[in-house]
């Protein structure tokens, strides 16, 4: 196994995922260490399937849970703020509910029918179009995802590829992932980048509690949401989630559903 993933990261995989619906807790925690140990070289996230506990014990990235495993709200009690908790969805509405609860990115899929799912129905690229244009957190397309069909998904407004059988199965994974990632480049080479401060008329609403107030908001960044109440050029400090954002951070700091924004305002004197 730990060969197949170094090929991977050799071949510029940026996150792993381990998924074992076998093992035992005991063998799983094993696995993540020595996988973590593998990914911290190359500086990846490692990420646990299901499993919190085992994510910590390992002292894994984060958690990827499922629509039946539990809520995203007690994986981050047992992880932490600083963990990533992820969660896979098969429709829009399940994409909504898990970027309101604070979900750090979603898994939108299957998007083809895959061994690693049996007997669940695909999603097609229509979900991925839609997960695309309204949700904000990010969103890895996954489920029988190959060399062959990841220019469609990309095409459906797809910018993150989770694939499984294609690396792992493959005899050269490392071209694999080096051949995928050309085609992600290219299509994000495509697409038009917001430019910072613009206004993002038509960007999905999102709500987020601001100095103990439930209020909804387009803003993106912690920057845009400080310019929508005019606080951008006002003495003030910014906390997200209880942790001070220095200021120069502010504009590639991400504002997600259910996060908890503060702004202080400082009053000078002497």
């Amino acid at each position: 196994m730990l060969e197949v993933i170094e090929s991977a990261l050799r071949g510029g995989a940026d996150i792993v995922q381990l998924r074992d619906k076998i093992s035992s807790k005991r063998e799983l925690v094993e696995k993540a260490k020595r996988l973590k140990d593998l990914t911290a070289r190359y500086g990846v996230p490692l990420i646990v399937n299901d499993h919190p506990d085992v994510a910590l014990a390992a002292d894994a990235d984060g958690v990827h849970l499922g629509q039946e495993d539990m809520p995203i709200s007690v994986a981050r009690e047992i992880l932490g703020p600083k963990r990533i908790v992820g969660l896979s969805t098969h429709r829009i509405e399940q994409a909504r509910a898990a970027e309101w609860e604070g979900a750090d990115y979603i898994g939108v899929g299957p998007v083809f029918p895959t061994a690693t799912k049996p007997g669940r129905q695909a999603v097609t690229t229509a979900y991925v179009s839609q997960a695309a244009a309204d949700i904000r957190i990010p969103c890895v397309a996954i489920g029988g995802i190959t060399e062959n069909n990841a220019d469609e998904v990309l095409k459906a407004g797809a910018r993150r590829l989770c694939a499984v059988s294609a690396i792992v199965g493959h005899d050269d994974p490392e071209a694999v992932c080096r051949r995928l990632l050309e085609k992600i480049e290219a299509w994000n080479s495509k697409t038009p980048k917001f430019e910072e401060g613009l206004n993002r008329t038509g960007a999905p609403e999102i709500r987020v509690v601001i100095n103990g107030r439930n209020e909804r908001t387009q803003a993106a960044t912690l920057l845009e949401l400080a310019a929508q109440y005019k606080l951008e050029s006002r003495n003030i400090v910014a906390e997200l989630d209880g942790e001070v954002v220095p200021r120069r951070l502010w504009g590639e700091t991400s504002v997600r559903g259910g996060c908890a924004v503060e702004f202080v305002h400082f009053v000078g004197g002497g």
